[in-house]
């Protein structure tokens, strides 16, 4: 903690008088980070706040900020509320301008932020954008803040993930997605599979929204009041602030799947899987196919047991842990998946010893989330926290189709989870058993994970398509605070 009195916080690191404009007026820098000037009207530059960084030409020194458009010194009109701009000075000796060049230099250091920057850009994403968005808005920035960064445009599904598996972590100093969510999730698994994972998962992970969802980057930037925006994003990033996050290990047999998002069974994972049949819609393709399956409404038979954070005990019925669940996949599938890696393996903690409760179906939607926002525009747990080493858990059973359709309408402000057809309440682990429709026990359903198909029944959409999982009892612990990310604040 910092002891210093606010005196001394305000007393100069260096206080000079040097041009600015062909002026010469007097600039002062505080040791609370601050550069006071007096041109025409006294002006304040929070330095940790809008300093990108600096660079050195000849006698001058240009000082490059992003600043917010309401702001004293400069006024954008910027999505995101923020502008690049510059302030140049010039200390009248070559003494006066090492001492300068030396003491901003130190201070930026100081600070903590990343010198060297991995960055994937995912062309194919949302309205595939990635690359348009990294060249006008995250390169200049990088760029102003003297920031060294390698780019990697991904080619195809887990390159990202095979990237990071061997990837030399000693050159940099953080990774960064312009992407939706499925880069991240994939930069997670990788570094959790090396044999050095508990070092490699220290690593902090950067988001710029440039996908269809962007939930772990809304949750980060609303987490502070900001827009989200790329620019609000890699300003995060630049700046060097990080913050904790919960990672759930889904587990079945010796199979493992890093989630950091969500998982969702019924309703929910029907919507956001089956309705890439309509990805030529943008992000409207979600509401139209919501309507059609609250029009045609599925209800599952399964169970889900949990063990409830303090306070909801209430919920379910008492029961006992049953055993890790353990499926027999096919050998083609293992030699697909590679499941026999080296790498985290998933909490040690006893679930045996643990109190749980379980709930029977029908269900017509299970939801578990691990940040507020599941994307942009869905506040889908409003209390869920980065690293409360719990998961919000959503229930959904028997509900009228009017009723769900409101249910729909309020996720946009979190109000949904006071719905009576709702159940919201805490877990720290979690067994899910997915059963068949009840109205063809013919088909089963799809179990989606962050975005990506998990597992599918008999008879779904993608029937072909290999999964991480087969349609069967699973398993879900959490490691509080296991991974970190970039953060505003």
């Amino acid at each position: 903690m910092d002891q210093r009195s606010d005196s001394e916080n305000l007393s100069p690191f260096i206080s000079d008088r040097v041009l600015v404009n062909g002026k010469v007026v007097p600039l002062t820098f505080t040791r609370d980070g601050k550069l006071r000037w007096n041109h025409n009207d006294l002006r304040c530059l929070n330095v940790e706040k809008e300093a990108l960084g600096f660079t050195f030409e000849g006698s001058r020194i240009r000082v490059n900020v992003v600043v917010e458009k309401r702001d004293r010194i400069l006024c954008f009109a910027n999505m995101g509320g923020i502008g690049r701009q510059s302030f140049v000075f010039e200390p009248l000796s070559l003494e006066s301008l090492t001492l300068w060049s030396q003491k901003l230099r130190d201070y930026i250091d100081s600070l903590g932020r990343p010198k060297r920057l991995l960055i994937f850009v995912n062309p194919f994403g949302g309205k595939k954008c990635a690359t348009k968005i990294f060249v006008e808005d995250v390169r200049p920035c990088l760029e102003d803040a003297d920031i060294q960064f390698t780019v990697i445009e991904t080619k195809h599904q887990l390159h990202a993930k095979e990237v990071v598996k061997t990837l030399d972590l000693s050159k940099y100093d953080g990774i960064v997605c312009v992407s939706g969510d499925g880069i991240l999730v994939e930069v997670i698994n990788g570094l959790l599979e090396r044999e050095d994972w508990s070092d490699a998962i220290k690593m902090p992970i950067g988001m710029v929204p440039a996908g269809t969802g962007n939930g772990m980057v809304k949750s980060l930037l609303d987490s502070a009041g900001e827009i989200c925006s790329p620019s609000n994003a890699i300003l995060a990033v630049i700046r060097g602030h990080t913050r904790s996050l919960d990672v759930a290990t889904i587990s079945q047999g010796k199979t493992r799947f890093f989630s950091v998002l969500m998982l969702a069974w019924g309703l929910i994972a029907d919507i956001d899987i089956e309705s890439e049949k309509y990805r030529w819609m943008g992000s409207a393709r979600i509401d139209f196919y919501a309507l059609q399956r609250i029009t045609y409404l599925r209800h599952y038979n399964g169970r889900v047991s949990f063990v409830p954070a303090p306070g909801f005990e209430e919920y379910g019925e008492q029961t006992s842990y049953s055993g890790e669940p353990s499926c027999e996949t096919s050998t083609s599938q293992q030699e697909s998946l590679n499941i026999q890696q080296p790498g985290y393996l998933g909490s040690d903690v006893k679930l045996e010893n643990m109190h749980w409760r379980t709930i029977s179906g029908p269900f017509v939607s299970i939801w578990l989330h691990n940040v507020p926002w599941g994307s942009e525009d869905v506040l889908a747990a409003p209390n869920a926290m980065f690293s409360d080493g719990y998961l919000d858990l959503i229930i959904v059973k028997d509900i009228p189709k009017l009723s769900l359709l409101s249910l729909l309408s309020k996720m946009n402000d979190g109000s949904h989870v006071h719905c009576p057809h709702v159940m919201y309440l805490k877990v720290k682990a979690f067994v899910l058993e997915p059963g068949a429709r009840i109205d063809d026990p013919m088909k089963e359903g799809i179990i989606d994970s962050d975005g990506e198909l998990l597992a599918r029944g008999n008879v779904t959409y993608k029937g072909n398509v290999k999964c991480y999982m087969a349609y069967d009892k699973l398993q879900i612990t959490v490691d509080q605070g296991l991974a970190t990310l970039f953060a505003p604040v």
